[in-house]
């Protein structure tokens, strides 16, 4: 493992930081779940956005959205939803680096691989940016919509759901594996 990056785990990975970058995140994450996206789909009918779309979406159900959203709906996914997604997606992966960082720093030797799967929130965050780009595009280009463009931005929120249930997964395995280990330790040790 490089030196650089453990030195950088090591630093970085404790207890307040994770919580302090936790609650941020958090708190970003609630502004857009209940504020922003609430009120750009009050003009959608219903209609969901590309960003909640973790199955993806076709060209048609890009220019039906579009449309249903209409010029207000669409100024407001550009103006208040994007804004805040596009510091969101950097938030998710510093927190979520750092926190399985955190983790994998009280089960394994410093030098171990395992500290490189720390990189998907990085690759989720990735992919975030890129389909916020895609939607800003897409917004900005109504009604002229390329439809090489709708499917680029659709692989990239596939990209995004994809990377984020592997993380997600390896968090849960991770936290599983820890406490097991926890708890066997506790249980083999000598009572006092």
């Amino acid at each position: 493992m490089n030196q650089n990056l453990w030195k950088f785990i090591d630093k970085h990975s404790t207890d307040k930081k994770v919580l302090i970058l936790f609650i941020i995140t958090q708190i970003i994450y609630a502004a857009m779940v209940f504020g922003t996206i609430p009120h750009v789909l009050s003009f959608s009918d219903d209609i969901k956005l590309l960003d909640m779309m973790p199955t993806g979406y076709d060209f048609n159900y890009v220019t039906i959205l579009l449309a249903s959203l209409g010029p207000s709906g669409r100024s407001a996914y550009l103006h208040q939803q994007i804004p805040l997604d596009m510091i969101y997606p950097l938030l998710f992966a510093v927190t979520y680096f750092l926190l399985l960082g955190l983790i994998l720093k009280q089960m394994v030797k410093s030098q171990s691989v395992l500290f490189y799967l720390c990189f998907i929130s990085v690759l989720v965050g990735i992919f975030d940016y890129l389909e916020n780009i895609g939607i800003i595009m897409l917004l900005t280009s109504y009604p002229d919509i390329s439809k090489l463009l709708a499917q680029t931005t659709n692989f990239f929120t596939l990209g995004k759901s994809y990377s984020t249930i592997v993380y997600f997964t390896i968090l849960l395995v991770t936290i599983i594996v820890f406490l097991v280990n926890k708890l066997r330790r506790k249980l083999s040790s000598p009572q006092q």
